[in-house]
């Protein structure tokens, strides 16, 4: 007899939603490598959900033979993170990714075999070596396997992090904050699980009704992967693209005097006010090759290229305010090419020492401190 409990709701009720946005992000235009890889990984997780979903209806209890169903591959979990994570800040998958997800093929393969067996037959197997023997090996790959992958993933970010400067101006818009805190939370859940699963190692065998909490906070993480992903899908992380003039071997080049140069024709250009302006955009509309201008920035004028803009960018504010301009420090900050207040401010001040409230104040009691002669 089939019995729908709460249990059964609330993971179902998760399951149809996550399965919901991972058919949307499959369909998405742009980031398709990375969405797809993140559809997924939900599909992965659904498939960990499933076996529990209907056990706790009493699917198992009325079909027997649905044991060994290849619902579950949670081998495939930790690859997918790091596969999602590579495509996710460089818009192509790890390489040779399919090597990465062998186990969970076989996983699967294994399961599909296991599946086909009579209900003796598989009853048997399980209670011989599945069940002492090869789930607990699966399980503890499963959980060296996640933490490993998320660890990889999270260098991964961080060196991503690490050139954004090179690249935009607006390091912050592009530092995927919401994947950082993403791959935490798996973190969390992967010390959750190991909780469960040491408990179950090391004190007794745990039930159907034992582990549903830890099933909550998987179905919680996919939930919230799903959420994350979907509401990021369109943003494109900026990437370097191929340079518009080829290198040439130039030993001896005066980075100072190359630096300067583009330097002052970046000003008089005002190409400094493009939000969207990235280094290769900078390179081809100087002329030049990439890897020379970001030399000549770095070597020449000693900043790299998030420093460089967003100083052209804070000087034009001090100007604007210098001159008497009551506009509120927002509005001249998008004027000069900013993406927010948060970056604004932390450039400017990084560049004058001194915050732009205090610096418009500053200039409005020097103004006041000299008062135009009396006729």
């Amino acid at each position: 007899m089939l019995v729908f409990g709460w249990r059964t709701a609330i993971l179902l009720v998760v399951s149809l939603q996550v399965i919901a946005l991972a058919t949307a992000l499959a369909r998405t235009a742009r980031n398709r490598v990375s969405n797809r890889m993140l559809a997924a990984l939900l599909a992965v997780f659904v498939g960990l959900l499933t076996p529990f979903t209907i056990g706790f209806a009493g699917f198992y209890d009325q079909w027997p033979w649905l044991s060994f169903a290849p619902f579950a591959i949670p081998l495939a979990v930790g690859p997918l993170v790091y596969g999602y994570t590579v495509a996710r800040i460089s818009g192509a998958p790890p390489r040779q990714f399919f090597a990465h997800l062998a186990p969970a093929f076989a996983q699967f393969l294994y399961q599909s075999v296991c599946f086909t067996l009579p209900l003796a037959a598989k009853t048997r197997w399980d209670s011989v070596a599945h069940a002492p023997f090869i789930d607990p090996v699966v399980s503890l790959c499963t959980l060296i396997g996640l933490a490993t992958y998320s660890v990889l993933a999270l260098r991964r970010l961080r060196l991503y992090r690490a050139t954004l400067g090179e690249l935009v101006s607006d390091e912050q818009r592009y530092a995927a904050d919401w994947l950082g805190r993403s791959l935490v939370a798996v973190m969390v859940t992967l010390v959750v699980w190991c909780g469960y699963q040491g408990w179950q190692m090391l004190v007794r065998r745990l039930n159907y009704f034992d582990v549903f909490g830890l099933y909550l906070v998987l179905a919680a993480l996919a939930l919230y992967l799903a959420v994350e992903g979907w509401r990021h899908a369109d943003l494109v992380t900026p990437a370097p693209r191929p340079d518009p003039v080829p290198a040439t071997p130039g030993p001896g080049k005066d980075w100072r005097t190359l630096g300067e140069g583009w330097a002052e024709r970046t000003r008089v250009g005002a190409w400094w006010r493009d939000p969207d302006l990235t280094l290769p955009d900078l390179a081809a509309r100087l002329g030049v090759n990439t890897t020379y201008l970001s030399r000549g920035l770095n070597e020449g004028l000693g900043v790299n290229f998030a420093g460089f803009i967003n100083g052209l960018r804070s000087r034009a504010v001090a100007d604007a305010l210098e001159a008497g301009r009551d506009d509120d420090l927002l509005s001249l900050a998008l004027e000069a090419g900013f993406n927010s207040k948060a970056s604004f401010n932390r450039a400017f001040k990084a560049e004058l020492g001194i915050s732009p409230s205090a610096f418009r104040r500053a200039h409005v009691s020097k103004s006041k401190s000299f008062p135009p002669p009396e006729n």
